[in-house]
């Protein structure tokens, strides 16, 4: 099949490389702009970016696709499918209607739970037991479109929105290779998504990300590792008389009781009810370290800011 690819970040490029591994031709790549990044803010090209570049597929970075123009350059493709992996553009209708077999997503959750842009994170600080990868075919709505194939993934207690990325975007690679077979075999059916369970992942903002021990273990423990490794929960201690931000990056549930925010011994810090021990830590400005390497250094028991 003639396929275009629409994806921008390291999650999209495994399935980048399955339907290219599968035989099909790949007419175009489209991905976000580059963009400044590091100390020297140079313009970075996204990972697929790269990895289109690097097996000799035109790639294309528009701002917006609600255009004309932008429209008429995608119809000139002629593409038999378009498959989109975390894109992070909304396709009008006319991009959706293009393609002679419309348009593929990937999306990381078992939906209708998780519709919406941090289905990884959402998940897991939510507390889900399990998650998933599926191939819907997308339609106006916000991940709303019918359903052809999926794939459950267990959430174990300590695993961490990286983890689950890195699972979720392997299994997504394969998962989506399958599809493509069975649509060039017509024989991929879809079945339409109930509205009932729905759930909306809403964009991580930055304001969330400070932990509030006043809250019980267990919603703390989730909060952790749902935003592991990034942005990275984080809280603040006094160190040599000044506060110092630390992210949490890893961390267990753990027996104590105190003050909600009071360090116990092993960096376990008491919560609403119960404890989390802190695994992994990251001062700012400093390498991730583990706990134990953390309170060698620290001296004296430290202190967390309120």
């Amino acid at each position: 099949m003639r396929i275009v690819f629409m994806g921008t970040p390291d999650f999209s490029v495994p399935t980048l490389l399955e339907i290219i591994a599968s035989g099909h031709e790949v007419v175009a790549a489209y991905t976000r702009a580059p963009k400044p990044a590091g100390r020297g803010q140079a313009e970075r090209k996204s990972p697929v970016h790269q990895a289109a570049e690097a097996a000799g597929i035109p790639v294309l970075t528009p701002r917006s696709l609600k255009g004309g123009d932008e429209q008429a350059v995608f119809a000139v493709h002629a593409a038999d499918l378009a498959v989109v992996v975390a894109y992070g553009l909304l396709l009008p209708k006319p991009i959706l209607d293009a393609p002679r077999l419309g348009c593929l997503n990937l999306h990381g959750s078992l939906l209708p739970r998780w519709r919406g842009a941090a289905p990884i994170q959402r998940a897991i600080m939510a507390g889900d037991a399990q998650t998933g990868v599926m191939v819907m075919r997308m339609d106006e709505g916000l991940d709303t479109g019918a359903v052809a194939l999926g794939e459950v993934i267990p959430i174990t207690p300590d695993m961490t929105a990286g983890e689950l990325h890195d699972a979720m975007m392997r299994i997504g690679a394969d998962l989506m290779g399958r599809a493509l077979a069975a649509l060039d075999r017509g024989s991929l059916d879809f079945t339409p998504q109930p509205e009932t369970g729905a759930t909306y992942a809403r964009k991580l903002e930055k304001t969330e990300a400070r932990i509030d021990w006043n809250q019980p273990a267990i919603a703390v423990h989730n909060h952790i590792r749902g935003l592991s490794p990034f942005p990275g929960a984080w809280f603040e201690l006094e160190l040599a008389g000044k506060p110092v931000r630390v992210k949490a990056l890893r961390s267990t549930l753990a027996n104590g009781s105190a003050a909600p925010g009071t360090i116990l011994p092993d960096l376990t810090i008491a919560c609403a009810t119960g404890a989390v021990r802190l695994v992994q830590i990251q001062r700012e400005g400093k390498s991730a370290m583990d706990a134990p390497t953390f309170l060698r250094g620290a001296g004296a028991l430290p202190k967390i800011v309120s």
